[in-house]
């Protein structure tokens, strides 16, 4: 059944059938109504769409022109200095906790304990006197998303976001709460790699004090792997209170190479040209050119393959960059699985990435936007 109604239309109708019904969405205005267990089959599957049913209206359409994003790097000095301060010798420990965790479902206690750890190892790293906080935000599930804030002198905001849940796939829907998901890659690779970018950040005292034009966000969303749960809450909520977002950067799956090294090809950034801000893009491609060694590679994923599609559906510029292209030669072919571990993972290829989002945030929080 593909329904084109408006949403307080689809919201009603879901609430009046029993058994937790859901309003799954494949493409703007091509939605449809299923159970929870239906849900899992679509995932299952392996075809992409994004729970909406919590959303208040139709996508909102992103005005191009709302944002001037940086056509030249200017803070070279200081980002040079800050990518200085990135160590694999943190990221990698802190991957190794992330991924005993026997999985990081939403509904799991273990999922609940993942995001407690998280939520503490980022507040460690907020200096004495930095403005600096972080915090919990509340699904109606077991865990919650995580939001790390540095304010700047002004309410327009810099994002990061990465998913921190993880599962597996290979057995029935009804147990994956309870399936060993370790997640290395699919997420833990991206949600080590922004904790080590927050940890970094703050330890220049004019962003950890809020002397920063622009405010700076690290989001860690939970329930992705479930329709985009976390992060279409968080980013509804935001375009309901009208918060300013100047651009987000999505990062999913940070760490695999191996793809391309069996093949004697050397590793690639895929950066994600659908279902993301043409501009804001073009400025990422600016970016990896003038902070990292890396090659990149034009990819597509598909409609809400990842957290941007959220940000991307409440009308804010997002872009996405990956580990490698979304198909072909890097095919990941542990992902949703218990063998999604840490000996998959090149910590130098999420070195590369923790620089590229150093360069994104520092050059746009000190920018004219």
């Amino acid at each position: 059944m593909r329904l084109f109604l408006p949403a307080a239309v689809l919201n009603a109708t879901v609430a009046a059938f029993p058994n937790n019904w859901r309003i799954v969405e494949f493409a703007p205005g091509n939605t449809k109504i299923l159970p929870e267990a239906g849900k899992l089959d679509l995932i299952k599957e392996g075809i992409k769409s994004i729970d909406v049913s919590g959303w208040p209206g139709p996508p909102k359409k992103l005005d191009c022109h709302q944002v001037r994003h940086p056509t030249q790097v200017a803070q070279n000095e200081s980002v040079t200095c800050l990518i200085q301060q990135l160590d694999i010798a943190k990221m990698r420990p802190n991957l190794e906790t992330f991924t005993n965790f026997h999985n990081r479902h939403y509904e799991s206690e273990t999922g609940r304990q993942s995001s407690e750890w998280l939520l503490r190892q980022a507040r460690s790293y907020v200096p004495l006197g930095s403005l600096a906080t972080v915090s919990l935000f509340h699904h109606a599930s077991q865990k919650s998303s995580i939001i790390a804030t540095i304010p700047g002198k002004s309410p327009k905001t810099i994002v990061l976001g990465a998913h921190c849940d993880s599962i597996n796939t290979s057995g029935d829907a009804d147990e994956w709460w309870n399936a060993r998901a370790p997640g290395a890659d699919d997420n833990g690779s991206d949600s080590i790699t922004i904790l080590e970018v927050f940890r970094t950040l703050l330890t220049n005292r004019t962003i950890a004090n809020g002397s920063a034009p622009h405010t700076i966000e690290f989001h860690w969303y939970a329930k992705e792997e479930l329709g985009l749960l976390g992060s279409g809450h968080i980013f509804s909520t935001y375009a309901a209170e009208g918060r300013d977002i100047a651009a987000m950067l999505n990062q999913e799956m940070t760490g695999y190479t191996a793809g391309y090294t069996s093949h004697n090809m050397t590793p690639k950034f895929g950066i994600v040209t659908d279902g993301t801000s043409a501009p804001l893009t073009e400025f990422m491609r600016l970016i990896i050119d003038a902070y990292t060694h890396t090659e990149v590679v034009d990819t597509r994923c598909g409609y809400a393959c990842s957290d941007h599609g959220s940000v991307t559906r409440a009308g804010y510029p997002s872009a996405f960059v990956f580990e490698g292209e979304m198909r072909g030669v890097n095919d990941y072919p542990f992902i949703h699985s218990a063998d999604d571990t840490i000996e998959n993972i090149d910590f130098e290829h999420v070195l590369e990435h923790a620089r590229l989002v150093v360069g994104f945030v520092v050059e746009l929080a000190f920018a004219e936007l």
